[in-house]
């Protein structure tokens, strides 16, 4: 089992408790690695929930030993503007505002701006001034939240 997988199981229980979501689960390499831990608060993320997460986690990543060397623990959200990087984060976000770039046209465009509305059968639902928009993820070459 991958360490971000882990980690996720480890990360589960805790950010529930609280009603969090996890947004990603990032691990570099090199001479001391950085675990990156994004959540997100549909409240808004707050410095107190990053700093809770990060205790949380790391009492439990120091039992589990699942780093072998000395890491750096990064608990954060995933910003305003992030770049949507996996499927569930349609779903985390639901009402964000969303600008989404498709690899070809759809509907005689490849641009849509709107506020999303989630995924529905590997559909992305942006809502455009009242429109309902499906997306074919297949299809979507970028998509970020808009501030």
């Amino acid at each position: 089992m991958k360490v971000t997988d882990r980690v996720k199981e480890l990360l589960e229980p805790i950010l529930e408790e609280r009603g969090l979501k996890l947004v990603d689960i990032e691990l570099t390499s090199g001479k001391r690695p950085v675990l990156r831990i994004y959540i997100y608060n549909p409240e808004g993320t707050s410095i107190d929930d990053c700093e809770w997460v990060s205790k949380r986690i790391g009492s439990l990543l120091d039992v589990e030993d699942l780093i072998p060397t000395s890491y750096t623990l990064e608990v954060s959200s995933p910003g305003l503007d992030r770049k949507i990087k996996n499927p569930h984060e349609y779903e985390i976000f639901k009402g964000r505002d969303i600008k989404i770039k498709t690899s070809e046209m759809i509907d005689e465009r490849n641009i849509f701006k709107g506020v999303l509305r989630g995924i529905e059968d590997n559909k992305v639902c942006v809502d455009e001034d009242g429109k309902i928009i499906l997306i074919p993820i297949d299809k979507i070459s970028s998509a970020k939240l808009e501030f």
